[in-house]
């Protein structure tokens, strides 16, 4: 047992250690940054643009892509006229927010943003995370990759003259969401039979494992959310750019409800495809008032070929 003099002086004696030792600086480097200083750590690039011009587009430049708001669906006439089903999509205030930076000297990653969000709606860290880069908050932000010759500027203005009529682009969105749906809508099961002996076992997934391993393997398709899941439709036509109203014309449906933020950009897969059509000129690294060829306000995508509407002569 301790008495009750040695515990004071124990006390005594570290307060005393503690009085004469050096005061600690509120801004002491911690143990991770002292990590990351260490010499081998990755380095991180960024290309560095001061300013905007033209530039030459080539087979292995990546342009950014956009974000849109799908106005919705609607139909169009081609040149021969056939009608076409199309998508709306709408470009909104898309600016460039920042550059980020990467480990690979020969890529680089540009936050794109769309839209405007009220500042007391937007979060103390994001007001200024905006207010170092000079741009007012936005209401959706998303990364694309791209190649160093195609980075922008901080606050440039992506415009629906970003895309050429007739090339081919991807889209990602969120799709429907569904609820919780059983097997024969969500995975197209038969189901079972109407009659002859089955007794409330007509929508079922029926068996769903055996006897060993005792257990249902993963991944088993089974009743479960559906949709609401991010999806990617690619190579899809741009049939039309309406520089007026900002808006451009994607053959086809898209996923996600109106007013849904999709995200677009160049067509990426490209077997036995074009990305752009042959002898267009192509924005790069985006379309640059001033610098850029004037545009109408509509420019409709080419078709080409056969009228399908006049039997061959063969």
């Amino acid at each position: 047992m301790f008495t009750r003099a040695f515990l004071a002086s124990r006390l005594t004696a570290k307060s005393a250690v503690v009085q004469n030792a050096a005061p600690r600086s509120l801004f002491s480097t911690s143990a991770v940054t002292q990590k990351a200083k260490l010499p081998h750590e990755k380095l991180r690039y960024a290309p560095e643009v001061s300013e905007l011009k033209l530039g030459d587009y080539t087979a292995q430049s990546q342009r950014t892509g956009v974000i849109a708001r799908k106005k919705g669906m609607t139909g169009m006439w081609d040149e021969w006229g056939v009608r076409v089903p199309v998508t709306v999509l709408q470009l909104e205030k898309v600016q460039v927010v920042s550059i980020i930076k990467t480990s690979n000297p020969s890529c680089a990653r540009l936050q794109i943003g769309c839209g405007v969000r009220k500042e007391k709606n937007t979060s103390k860290p994001l007001k200024g995370h905006y207010d170092a880069h000079g741009v007012e908050p936005k209401a959706k932000v998303f990364e694309f990759p791209v190649t160093p010759d195609a980075a922008l500027p901080v606050g440039t203005e992506i415009t629906a003259a970003h895309f050429v009529p007739g090339q081919l682009v991807d889209v990602t969105a969120p799709s429907l969401g569904k609820g919780f749906q059983g097997v024969m809508k969500r995975w197209g099961f038969s189901g079972g039979r109407a009659s002859h002996g089955n007794s409330l076992a007509h929508r079922t997934p029926g068996s769903t494992g055996n006897i060993n391993p005792g257990r249902v393997y993963p991944g088993k398709k089974m009743p479960g959310r559906m949709g609401g899941k991010n999806v990617t439709v690619i190579r899809l036509p741009v049939m039309k750019v309406d520089t007026a109203l900002n808006c451009i014309w994607v053959k086809g449906p898209v996923p996600g409800h109106d007013e849904q933020f999709i995200k677009v950009r160049d067509s990426t897969k490209l077997i036995k495809h074009r990305l752009f059509p042959e002898g267009a000129a192509v924005p790069f690294p985006t379309y640059i008032p001033g610098q850029s060829p004037a545009l109408p306000r509509e420019t409709i995508a080419k078709v080409g070929g056969q009228d399908p509407l006049v039997p061959s002569s063969d």
